[in-house]
């Protein structure tokens, strides 16, 4: 049932990430005032996008044409090993937070040397800022889920992810809230939402990942925005897993406590994905030289979770 779960992750996050995106935009849309293009529409560009032709920028190399193919395989993975439907997985031996951590840095770090393998302003403009906002993101990841980690002796997602179904007033400690705000904020960085970046602009003084893809086309286009939305769909989902674990499948579960589970995560993901949608619509970006304080900021409420977790054990 173990290789049955990671299937259903995989199946969940790469299907259903078009759409939590569509459904977030169709959110901010009402509430703008706007129709919206629906929830489908991200499944239509990507399709759009496929049946173009992949263009690459004269001068550039393997890295570059490497750097989306990278991107999605990490998040795969990643969506293979995390708690999101079930804590039982055949690769246990990876569903570690340090090598979790390890693979989505790899994706963010190949696409920013793919934007500085292309040699224009804006490729390393955006993979200047990817950097900076990563040294910060990864620690704070680390940390905040290692708080977590002390108690059960594990730095093992799954065995994270149990501790709490099994003791589930444990997420009310002081441990729990400030590792939960920690991660929250990272894990919107990480995702380049706002406010610490606007997905849909194109405007130089703002952008950062936007400004990392600007001469990807075609096919290598799609794979970025398709990990893209991965990335978010299972950032939410480690989230809801860790703080919310209710409904995930334990490790002898059958048929039905998964397909009970893939529902819990359908509506765990899509709530918090229409939460972070409508601050969106409330909040503004902030100044780029603010969002450094926001994110260090974060990584001292995870060190402030570390301490707690060693003083009140």
């Amino acid at each position: 049932m173990s290789v049955v779960g990671a299937m259903l992750q995989v199946v969940f996050v790469a299907v259903g990430a078009p759409l939590l995106v569509g459904v977030m935009r169709q959110v901010r849309a009402r509430l703008e005032g706007r129709a919206g293009a629906g929830v489908r529409q991200p499944w239509r560009d990507l399709r759009k996008l496929m049946r173009k032709q992949a263009i690459t920028p004269r001068g550039t190399g393997w890295v570059f044409r490497a750097a989306p193919l990278l991107l999605a395989g990490t998040t795969l993975v990643v969506a293979a090993v995390v708690p999101l439907v079930t804590t039982d997985s055949p690769l246990d031996g990876v569903a570690d937070l340090f090598v979790v951590s390890a693979l989505l840095a790899l994706g963010s770090v190949a696409l920013a040397l793919g934007a500085l393998d292309t040699g224009t302003a804006f490729g390393g403009m955006g993979a200047s800022r990817e950097m900076t906002v990563l040294a910060l993101v990864e620690p704070t990841i680390l940390v905040s889920t290692f708080a977590l980690s002390i108690e059960v002796g594990s730095t093992s997602l799954g065995a994270i992810v149990t501790a709490t179904v099994e003791n589930p007033l444990s997420v009310i400690s002081p441990v729990s809230i400030l590792a939960a705000i920690a991660l929250a904020i990272v894990t919107i960085a990480e995702t380049g939402r706002i406010p610490l970046d606007n997905p849909s602009t194109h405007l130089e003084l703002t952008m950062i990942h936007e400004a990392m893809v600007l001469e990807y086309a075609g096919p290598d286009l799609a794979l970025i925005e398709w990990a893209s939305a991965m990335r978010l769909s299972v950032l939410l989902g480690l989230l809801a897993g860790l703080f919310f674990p209710l409904g995930i499948a334990g490790a002898d579960a059958g048929l039905l406590a998964l397909a009970v589970a893939s529902i819990a995560l359908v509506l765990k993901v899509g709530v918090l994905g229409v939460v972070l949608a409508v601050g969106e619509v409330f909040m503004a970006k902030l100044r780029l030289f603010r969002v450094p304080e926001l994110l260090a900021g974060s990584f001292l409420l995870a060190l402030l979770a570390v301490a707690a977790s060693f003083f009140l054990a």
